[in-house]
């Protein structure tokens, strides 16, 4: 995995300022160099500047970017962020038409195959993805995004022209463009936040290209186009082959992801989703006789605090004792202090470079910290639940009718720390109402379906476009700032289109959640984790840790040059901090109530500090 930025205007000669434009490259690469402190690069033409920073996973000697390639004297050039899972194929049938590379690398096989088959050749590309070309035939840049927007891209269109970056920090480091926010990035901050609606960047100016798209810029403008989408179908086949399909397609994408020419691990959390990925890798690594490493996160002292609720039933680590016992792995048990947790809160903000899910986010980075000290590439069980229908939403029937996301179907519960001149100027209902319609529209209708069936399909879209990508940007901030790569196999694309018209009854037979999963795992794992009930990513339950945001908050509305002053009400804040927390109504998702409320305004404030953020 890697960062990269760069910009593009064809009406613009870079080359006359070529030290000036050079030194904004070598900044937008150095400010995400976290993403890959291996390698960097820079390449300037007239119309084109790209920059790239490298973690070598793939080809350690001659991956070097940016890559270029001259034919006729004819120079292209691209910045790759990503791994593809089918590079070996790609490679052959370019070689076959006569084609010759000078690395291992598969960024050189994306470049070829762009010059060998046009733009739309990203339909044949199995990975994770984002990337920049240059075309000096037609003087124009391509930037692509993989199908489910694993890898992120932003980018700011100033005249006729385009600045791009991994991180929107890469964009900022582009002289001119400032930090700004408008209504709707508010809006996106306190009434969806820390989800974002998909393709925007919060940010005034800055937007993000939409998972499934390519966009072209060149002297005749500025062109999207979308090659991947959902398509809904009749689902031909029976429950049998259903399950074996499924299975062919989830083992197989596991196998792929297993690509590296580093030592992989994986995050082992003692749940189904987790257990059949560490099982598969596990299987194949032992045929070379090689151990896997494997890791679980939890909390210190939680062993003491732990209560159980309806959407954590369980701790994780009695079912990581069993799954480490039943594949012989090499594990490791991480804990997060409160100290630690609240330390990487402002941390985890510089690397989504927007406020983030509280403490998951900031634990999740701590923890990826610790896995770096041993591997740099973990595969994880990310998505499972989005796919396979395995969250509350899916099945509680509040839920299901709601009109509303279902994962933050109660918008006063944000509004109990804001002024309320702030709540009447945001409209916050109206915003969330207008963007959740607009989401619900967009499903992929299927005339056959039941009404039931048509709103289970609505859910599970809102669940992909929405739920995953937030715990997608999730994974890959927290593990790019410490330079570890993160891969998602149930991520692709293969899988998800098949499961997308499995019907319901398949994927939750006889009632049980994800059976359709389970019935796949089966012969990976003992039955005690198989069907083990879902418990989300674990969370802190000491009381201390509590005490300790307030005293944060408390400074802050203290100081009477915190910018988040302007939204919030004392004496809300006050009773709010006096008053017992709630754990089991969570404000966003499973695991952000009480406490997460108060970090998340801990973290706004930073934010706002970090970038001096104008509010227009």
């Amino acid at each position: 995995m890697c960062g990269i930025a760069g910009f593009f205007n064809p009406k613009k000669n870079y080359t006359e300022q070529k030290a000036y434009y050079t030194k904004i490259l070598e900044d937008m690469y150095s400010i995400q160099r976290h993403r890959g402190p291996d390698d960097c690069g820079t390449f300037l033409n007239n119309t084109a500047g790209f920059a790239h920073t490298r973690l070598s996973i793939i080809d350690l000697k001659t991956g070097h970017q940016p890559i270029t390639r001259t034919v006729a004297n004819q120079t292209w050039a691209i910045v790759y962020n990503g791994e593809l899972y089918n590079t070996t194929e790609l490679r052959n049938n370019l070689l076959s038409k006569g084609w010759s590379f000078d690395t291992d690398s598969d960024t050189e096989v994306i470049l070829v195959s762009y010059m060998e088959y046009g733009a739309d050749f990203v339909k044949q590309l199995n990975g994770i993805f984002a990337f920049a070309i240059f075309d000096p035939i037609k003087n124009m840049t391509l930037l692509y995004r993989d199908r489910s927007g694993v890898k992120p891209l932003f980018y700011s269109l100033i005249g006729d022209g385009i600045v791009f970056s991994s991180e929107i920090k890469g964009i900022f480091a582009y002289p001119g463009i400032t930090p700004q926010l408008d209504k709707e990035g508010l809006n996106e901050v306190f009434s969806i936040g820390p989800a974002k609606t998909y393709g925007k960047g919060v940010f005034k100016g800055i937007d993000e290209l939409l998972p499934g798209h390519y966009m072209t810029i060149s002297e005749a403008g500025i062109h999207l186009t979308c090659y991947w989408k959902l398509v809904s179908h009749v689902h031909e086949d029976d429950y049998e082959t259903t399950v074996e399909k499924t299975k062919e397609l989830l083992i197989d994408s596991i196998k792929r992801q297993m690509v590296s020419h580093v030592p992989i691990c994986s995050f082992l959390s003692g749940g189904v989703d987790s257990s059949i990925v560490t099982a598969v890798c596990a299987a194949e690594l032992a045929k070379k006789g090689e151990q896997m490493n494997t890791f679980s996160f939890d909390f210190v002292g939680n062993d003491k605090f732990f209560k159980a609720s309806s959407f954590q039933p369980s701790q994780d680590r009695p079912f990581v004792d069993i799954m480490v016992k039943y594949l012989n792995t090499n594990h490791r048990y991480l804990e997060c202090s409160i100290q630690d947790q609240t330390d990487c809160l402002k941390n985890s903000v510089d690397a989504r470079d927007l406020p983030a899910m509280a403490d998951v986010d900031s634990s999740m980075l701590y923890f990826c910290s610790k896995v770096k000290d041993y591997n740099k590439v973990a595969l994880t069980g990310e998505c499972a639940d989005e796919i396979f229908g395995g969250y509350p939403w899916f099945h509680k029937k509040e839920c299901f009718e709601a009109n509303t996301f279902p994962w933050t179907m109660d918008l006063e519960a944000r509004k109990v720390l804001l002024k309320d001149d702030f709540i009447e100027y945001l409209d916050m209902d109206d915003y969330v109402a207008k963007t959740y319609a607009k989401s619900v529209s967009e499903t992929p209708k299927l005339a056959e379906d039941t009404p039931e069936e048509a709103r289970r399909r609505e859910i599970a879209y809102l669940n992909q476009k929405w739920f995953m990508q937030t715990l997608l940007d999730r994974m890959d901030r927290t593990s790019m700032y410490s330079g570890l790569e993160a891969r998602v196999p149930f991520a692709d694309h293969r899988l998800i289109e098949y499961v997308w018209n499995v019907p319901w009854d398949m994927k939750t037979r006889n009632d049980v959640v994800k059976s359709l999963l389970r019935e796949c795992g089966r012969g990976y794992m003992p039955d005690e984790v198989l069907f083990r009930r879902k418990s989300p990513y674990p969370k802190i339950y000491d009381k201390n840790y509590e005490n300790l945001l307030a005293g944060m908050v408390v400074e802050i509305m203290d100081n009477p040059s915190s910018p988040v002053l302007q939204f919030l009400d004392r004496k809300k804040v006050e009773t709010f901090i006096q008053s017992p927390s709630d754990y089991g109504k969570p404000w966003y998702g499973q695991l952000m109530a009480g406490p997460q409320m108060l970090a998340y305004v801990v973290q706004i404030n930073y934010w706002m500090e970090k970038w001096n953020i104008k509010i227009l």
